[in-house]
Order: structure tokens, then sequence, then C-alpha cells
């Protein structure tokens, strides 16, 4: 009896053992099971979800009809003022990598320097789609543009975008190239003065404006000057890009109070001194040629007459 009884005591516990297992999953599967990146439902090679980590490829985004698959900007994309509702996920030179992820993005498009190429290894190394962007020039924002079409399945979009934007600074290019051209010093920032130099994009402008940079060649892209190399350039016209665009008017005025004290300069002299909008000067892209026929306006305005969103003296 005592046997019997202890065989069905061993054999109760191998079933509540059994049972039990049975509710547990191995062991292993905590350790190989692996979490990715959603990817966009329809079609992986048409991303539903893009964040954009720099307000000129936000306008990019938008000018390609895109603006229901932008799921994030940086908090500096204030154009179009669609922008400014999409949620934020840091600034331009402070991508916050937590609040990218937070979005389930299916592609992260960001811009090739030093803050944002550490977000987008990061990203990388987690499974995420990052496209990261090479735009310095005028010819880079081209490829730029046709990279992203290729990237979230608008060959089409990209292709027509970059050759609008091709043409209109075509046609501004044409008519400033029988102009004389007009030295333009293009100022960073005023104390301690640094300048354009001519291996910039800015330059690049300058030259479709109609205009000549008043510095020579430089070593450093954004270089500071002397008094004795800034009344050599013998600039003819000085143009200033705002540190903000609330307030350009008082900024115009504090300029010309900055560069009266150099009287003997041709622009100072002919009130020639113009504070202009940075955001569509200084981003590349859709607006650039707005922007370009804005510095037109500045450098040749009996020949350009479009508005141009600066305030002159």
């Amino acid at each position: 009896m005592k046997k019997l009884w202890g065989i069905l005591v061993i054999s109760f516990i191998l079933l509540m053992m059994f049972l039990l297992m049975s509710l547990i999953p191995p062991l292993k599967d905590f350790h190989t099971k692996k979490i990715s990146p959603p990817v966009s439902a329809n079609n992986p090679n048409r991303p539903a979800r893009i964040v954009s980590l720099s307000p000129n490829l936000t306008e990019i985004l938008f000018a390609m009809g895109l603006g229901e698959r932008i799921a994030a900007v940086s908090s500096d994309s204030d154009y179009p003022p669609a922008a400014v509702d999409r949620q934020k996920v840091g600034t331009f030179w402070q991508p916050n990598t937590e609040a990218i992820i937070a979005i389930k993005p299916d592609l992260v498009i960001t811009e090739r320097f030093e803050q944002q190429r550490a977000v987008a290894d990061s990203l990388n190394r987690l499974g995420y789609k990052v496209l990261t962007l090479k735009i310095e020039k005028i010819e880079d924002l081209f490829a730029a543009i046709q990279k992203i079409g290729d990237a979230i399945g608008c060959e089409r979009q990209g292709r027509e975008l970059a050759e609008n934007i091709k043409n209109q600074l075509n046609d501004l290019k044409t008519k400033s190239v029988s102009i004389n051209k007009v030295k333009v010093l293009w100022v960073v920032q005023p104390e301690p003065l640094r300048v354009a130099g001519r291996d910039t994009f800015v330059n690049e402008l300058i030259e479709l404006a109609g205009g000549e940079n008043a510095i020579g060649q430089t070593i450093q892209k954004y270089p500071p000057i002397s008094t004795e190399e800034l009344l050599a350039g013998g600039a003819e016209v000085i143009i200033q890009s705002a540190m903000s665009k609330n307030n350009i008017a008082e900024q115009q005025r504090a300029a010309e109070t900055f560069w009266s004290r150099f009287a003997n300069l041709p622009a100072v002299r002919n009130h020639r001194i113009y504070v202009v909008n940075p955001d569509t000067v200084l981003r590349l892209g859709p607006r650039l040629p707005q922007g370009v026929g804005m510095i037109a306006k500045c450098l040749h305005p009996n020949i350009f007459k479009q508005s141009t969103g600066t305030t002159q003296r």
C-alpha cells in the first residue's frame, strides 16, 4: 500500500511539472527573439513615416508633395507652415536619437556633418533605414533631391523638382550675365568680422545674382578678415544675413550704425547695406531661386524688380 501511494505521489509531481513547463516558453526564446525597426506595411521602398533632421530637407520633402508622409522634423523646420505642426525631434545641430526612435520611422534623412552623422550611425546600428546627404554646394542640392526621390519611390517628383530649380536659376543667371559685376561683401558676423569666402555656396549665389566676391581666395571658407583686408576689397554692396527673421528692421539699423565707422568703403558711402532673411538665402533648398532673386535685387535694383524680403536704407 505504501509503495502504491509513493507511485501516485511521484506521478502527481511529474504531472504538475509537465503542466508548468508547458506554460513557460523555452528559455532560448528570450535570447534569440529579435526586435526589428518598423517597415512600411505596404511597400518598404516607399516609406510612410519619414523623419527630416534639417530645415532644407524638410522643405524638399514638402516641395515634392510628401507632407503626409513626414512624421517628424527638426525643431528649426519652420517652412512651409505645415512643417511647424509636425512632431519635433531635436534641433538641426542636436538631434534627439531617443525622440527619433519613438516616432518609429521607416526612413530618417540626415545631413553629413559631425552631430548628425553620429545620430545616423547610432540609428544604422539599431537597424533603422537612414539616408545621409552632403549638401554644401548647389550641385549637391540637385543630387540630394534625386537621391531622396530614389529612396522614397518618388523618382519623377525628385527629377521634376530639381529641373524646376535649375530652370529658375538659369533664368536669373541669363538675366545677370551681361551686367557689370558688383563687388559684394557677405558678412557672416560683424564682431569679430567674419565673411563668406569664395569656396562656398554663398559665393555661388553672389555670382548667379550678378556679383563678385570682394574677398579673394582664402584658406578658410568663412574667414575672419582685418580692417586692411576689408578696405582693400572695396565692397560696393554689403549683405549681412540676419541672426533672426523676426526683427530684421532693427538689425538693419544696427548694421548701418556698425558700418558707419568705415565711411570710405563704397558700400557705406552709397548706403548699400542690406540685412536679409537668412531662411531664404542660406538654406540650400527649393527656395534657392527666391534667395538669388533677393540678392540680385540688392545688387541691381533697376533690373531685378521682384520683392526681396530685405530691408534697406
